[in-house]
C-alpha cells in the first residue's frame, strides 16, 4: 500500500494524470462498447423499432448501474482515502462489503425486474411490438443483475485503488468477448434483440468472475479478507455512493420524462432519433468519466494525505485535460452529423430531420467535463451533500421541469435544447461549490489527516 500512496502523493502530476486518465479512459470506453455495440447491431441487423425497444429498454438498465456506482464509487472513495491515511484495517474489509452490498441489492432489483418489467416500459410510452421487444431484452439483462453489478463495482474499486491498468485490461476482455458473442447471437443465430441481451449478459459474468478471482488471489494491498457488513464502512460507502447511484436514478427518471413527452409531441420517429443521438451523447461522455475514474483515487489519496495545494493544483490540471477531449467529441459530430447518426439509422430522411434538434442539444457539450470533474472531487473528499445537491439539481430539479414546460412553447425542439440549457445552470452552481471548497476546506496548509 506504502508504493501506491507515495506514487500518487508525490509523482510529477501531468505524468500521474495520464498514467491514471488513459487506462481510465480506455476502459470507460470499453463499458460503453456494451450498449453501443448492441445498438450498432441491433439497429443495422434487426430493425429501427428494436434499436428504439433497446433505447427505452435500457433506460431501466439504469437501476443496475444505480446498484454498482452506489457500490462501487461509495467503496472507492472510502478506499482511496483509507490508503492516504494507510488505514489497513479498512482497507481490509472494502471487498467483503462490496460483494455483500451488491448481493443484496442485486437480488431485490432482479426481482422487481422480472415482476414488472412490461409496466416500466409501458410508462415510458413504449407499445405493441416496442413494448414486447422491450421487455423480452430487459428481463434477460435483470436475470445477469448480481453479475452485472459485482462485476462493475469490484472494477471501480480496482480503479480507486489505482490499478487503472488491471481494470482496463479485465474490461477490455469482457467487451471483445460481447462484440464477438452479438455477431454470434445477432448475425449467425438470427436471435435479435434477446441474442444481444444475452451477449451483454454473458461477457458481465465473465468480468465478475475476473475481477472476483483478481481479489481473491492476486491482489497484493486490496482482498477479501472479511465477509461482514461493517456500519461504518456501509455508512460511509453508501452516503459517498448514494450521489452516484441518484445520477443513474434520476437518470433513469429523465429519460422515462423525455421519452414519454417525446413520443406525445413526436411519435416514435422522434423516440428513434433521440435513442441514436443518445448513442453518440453517451460515449462522448466516456473520455470524461474515464478522467474522473482517474482524478477520483488521486484526489481522495492527496486529501487523505493533507496534501491540499497538490488537490487543488491536479483538479485544474484534470479540468484542461478533460476541456480538450470533450472539444473533439463536439467537434466531430457539429462536422458531420448525418454521418454520425448514420451508424444507427439507414433512414436517410429522419436523419435529415434530427440535423438541426442534435446540434442544438450538443451545442454546449463541452461544460460537461467541468461538471463531471467538480461532481468527481465531491466523492473523492467526503463531501455528499454537494455531490448530492449537484445530482438532484441537474438530473430532477431543472431538468425534468425543462422537459414537460419548454415543449408547450417549441414543441420537439424544445426537449433538445433542454439539456443544454440545464447544463450550463448546474455548470455554474458546481464552479461556485468548488470555490467554496478551495477557500474552506483546501485552504490549510499541507498536513497530514488522521481520518
Amino acid at each position: 500500500m506504502t508504493d501506491k500512496r507515495e506514487h500518487l502523493i508525490s509523482d510529477n502530476m501531468f505524468k500521474l494524470m495520464l498514467e491514471l486518465s488513459i487506462p481510465g479512459i480506455i476502459g470507460m470506453f470499453v463499458i460503453s462498447l456494451y450498449s453501443f455495440v448492441d445498438a450498432i447491431f441491433v439497429g443495422r441487423y434487426v430493425s429501427s423499432l428494436a434499436l428504439g425497444a433497446i433505447s427505452v429498454a435500457y433506460t431501466f438498465t439504469l437501476i443496475n448501474n444505480g446498484i454498482a456506482v452506489l457500490v462501487g464509487i461509495g467503496s472507492a472513495s472510502v478506499l482511496s482515502r483509507a490508503v492516504g491515511r494507510s488505514d489497513q484495517e479498512t482497507v481490509d474489509s472494502i471487498m467483503g462489503n462490496v460483494l455483500l452490498l451488491t448481493l443484496l441489492f442485486s437480488l431485490v432489483t432482479m426481482t422487481i425486474g422480472l415482476i414488472f418489467a412490461p409496466q416500466l416500459l409501458y410508462l415510458i410510452g413504449a407499445e405493441g411490438e416496442m413494448l414486447r421487444l422491450g421487455v423480452s431484452y430487459l428481463r434477460i439483462v435483470y436475470l445477469g443483475s448480481i453479475f452485472v453489478n459485482f462485476g462493475q463495482a469490484a472494477n471501480m474499486v480496482m480503479r480507486g485503488e489505482g490499478r487503472m491498468g488491471i481494470a482496463m485490461l479485465l474490461m477490455g476482455i469482457s467487451a471483445v468477448l460481447n462484440i464477438i458473442l452479438d455477431a454470434v447471437f445477432v448475425i449467425v443465430l438470427k436471435k435479435g434483440l434477446e441474442g444481444a441481451a444475452i451477449a451483454t449478459v454473458i461477457s458481465q459474468v465473465v468480468l465478475a468472475i475476473c475481477n472476483f478471482c483478481y481479489f481473491a488471489f492476486f491482489s497484493k494491498n486490496v482482498k477479501f479478507k472479511y465477509f461482514k457488513l461493517q456500519k461504518s464502512i456501509v455508512k460511509e460507502t453508501l452516503s459517498i455512493g448514494f450521489s452516484a447511484m441518484l445520477m443513474q436514478v434520476f437518470a433513469l427518471l429523465q429519460q422515462a420524462v423525455m421519452y414519454s413527452t417525446l413520443k406525445k409531441y413526436g411519435g416514435e420517429d422522434q423516440v428513434i432519433l433521440m435513442g441514436a443521438f443518445f448513442r453518440y451523447l453517451m460515449l462522448s461522455f466516456i473520455p470524461l468519466w474515464g478522467i474522473s475514474q482517474g482524478y477520483q483515487p488521486f484526489a481522495g489519496t492527496n486529501f487523505g494525505a493533507g496534501k491540499f495545494d497538490r488537490v487543488k493544483k491536479g483538479t485544474f490540471l484534470f479540468y484542461g485535460f478533460g476541456l480538450f477531449l470533450s472539444l473533439i467529441f463536439w467537434l466531430v459530430f457539429l462536422i458531420m452529423p448525418e454521418r454520425v447518426l448514420g451508424l444507427f439509422l439507414e433512414n436517410k430522411e429522419l436523419i435529415s430531420l434530427g440535423r438541426t434538434n442534435t446540434m442544438l442539444a450538443i451545442s454546449l457539450f463541452p461544460l460537461s467535463a467541468i461538471m463531471i470533474i467538480n461532481l468527481t472531487l465531491f466523492q473523492a473528499l467526503g463531501k455528499a451533500k454537494y455531490a448530492g445537491m449537484l445530482v438532484i439539481s441537474r438530473q430532477f430539479l431543472l431538468y425534468i421541469p425543462a422537459v414537460l414546460i419548454l415543449p408547450v412553447f417549441f414543441g420537439t425542439r424544445g426537449i433538445w435544447i433542454s439539456s443544454p440549457i440545464v447544463d450550463t445552470l448546474v455548470m455554474v452552481l458546481s464552479a461556485l461549490i468548488v470555490i467554496k471548497l478551495f477557500k474552506k476546506d483546501l485552504s490549510t496548509k499541507d498536513k497530514p489527516l488522521n481520518a
